[in-house]
């Protein structure tokens, strides 16, 4: 018996997901491939200004932190529906990488390989 553990709306559920090449508890019962999600993203002149005016002062630069946050965000869940297009219900050995493209234009890649799993016995 298959169970489908992608959650609504086409993506594997975010605790399905893991660094490593094997999801505790589940056994993989299928490898479906590489699968990506990648968001490039630029501040804007606002931000630019905001995060310039929080470097003087020094510390966490609080604007590109939530920048950033929001990037790799929105790179795993579309890592995550990549997942599900394959038929996959989760994701095993899962990892982030983030070039700059141009300057101030940043593109993150979420990846990780697309497995089907089943309840391990």
């Amino acid at each position: 018996m298959s169970t489908n553990y992608a959650a609504p709306g086409r993506m594997v559920a975010h605790n399905m997901v893991t660094t490593q090449f094997e999801l505790d508890g589940f056994r993989v019962t299928r490898t479906l491939g590489v699968v990506r999600g990648i968001v490039v993203r630029s501040r804007s002149i606002f931000g630019t200004i905001g995060a310039g005016l929080q470097t003087i002062l020094g510390g966490n630069i609080t604007l590109l932190t939530n920048l950033c946050e929001k990037t790799r965000s929105e790179a795993f869940d579309l890592m995550l529906q990549h997942a599900a297009e394959l038929g996959g219900n989760a994701v095993v050995g899962a990892r982030y990488d983030a070039t700059e493209v141009m300057q101030g234009v940043t593109e993150v890649l979420a990846y990780g390989t697309a497995v089907f799993v089943e309840p391990a016995r």
